[in-house]
């Protein structure tokens, strides 16, 4: 049975990258766990909040017991994504007792995401979460800086926020938010953008996203613990792989698995969309990431 905490610290030293799969819809989750399988490789299924609130999702306990029912334990680990302090729509939530529910129902490693608070209110409130999660003696992963693209109204133009920096994490800030949050995992950003939440936007093709790798070398050695990349569907390749050899040690992926299976869905229904995200997963393990045999690579 493999651990969170060991799994990204592991992958983080052999400079490999563990991906989190987000799954919106709780039938989504069979076929990512059973692609992670059949690579011989490890991921972990995740949700967020917002894919309760404007998903399929339903709870974080009807995603519990959907995984718990096809979990392989020697490949794929459980985690609570984007839990925010403030959400997308500027509306303040309770973000400890959706952590606790997850934690009492069986979540390997939660985030806390106070990224649209001031520095000092993000610490606050990222400590809570941090002490909660090793009460449990499981991780927690925070952010800071912003990854934009789930807010409601207009995107700003991609090539804007790459060039002005728009929401990239600071160097300096990171060192001292990791010292004082104790966090175990620290969500950056530095080039890549959620994909949209918005139903009239749900196939919307993504920006072609490039990573700052300079600055994620820089976050990395003033962080000094694993990075986290959101927004991971849509970057280049090779941006990727250079990313991963800065520091990212986890990235989520979550557009590209969900239009796969919304298309397949809409086209010929539920087996067919089964089938799309199985596909799916085993190419980004296998081409994209090329993370084929992780489990053996990491725990042997």
């Amino acid at each position: 049975m493999i651990n969170a905490a060991e799994a990204v610290k592991k992958a983080s030293i052999a400079r490999k990258v563990i991906p989190a799969y987000n799954a919106p819809f709780p039938e989504m989750i069979e076929p990512i766990v059973r692609a992670i399988a059949d690579e011989n490789s490890i991921g972990m299924i995740q949700v967020a909040r917002i894919e309760w609130e404007k998903f399929g999702a339903i709870s974080p306990e009807t995603i519990a017991k959907e995984y718990h029912r096809v979990m392989d334990s020697e490949h794929t680990l459980l985690h609570l994504d984007h839990i925010p302090v403030i959400d997308e729509d500027g509306s303040p939530c309770d973000y400890m007792s959706v952590i606790k529910r997850a934690i009492n129902c069986g979540y390997e490693s939660v985030m806390v995401d106070g990224s649209r608070l001031p520095f000092k209110e993000n610490v606050k409130a990222s400590e809570l979460a941090v002490s909660e999660a090793h009460i449990h003696n499981i991780p927690c992963e925070a952010e800071l800086g912003k990854v934009s693209g789930h807010e409601s109204g207009p995107r700003l133009p991609y090539e804007q926020i790459f060039k002005e920096r728009i929401g990239f994490t600071n160097a300096f800030e990171a060192s001292e938010f990791v010292r004082l949050t104790g966090c175990d995992w620290l969500s950056i950003a530095a080039g890549s953008v959620h994909g949209s939440v918005a139903e009239s936007l749900k196939f919307e093709k993504k920006p072609d996203a490039r990573l700052d790798i300079e600055h994620i070398k820089n976050l990395h050695s003033s962080a000094g613990i694993p990075l986290v990349l959101h927004g991971g569907s849509g970057i280049g390749r090779k941006f990727i792989h250079q990313g991963v050899c800065a520091g990212i040690s986890k990235i989520n992926i979550g557009t590209e698995i969900r239009q796969a299976y919304l298309r397949a869905l809409e086209a010929n229904g539920y087996l067919s969309a089964a089938n799309a995200v199985y596909e799916k997963v085993r190419l980004i393990i296998s081409e994209e990431l090329e993370i084929s045999g992780l489990k053996t690579l990491l725990f042997s």
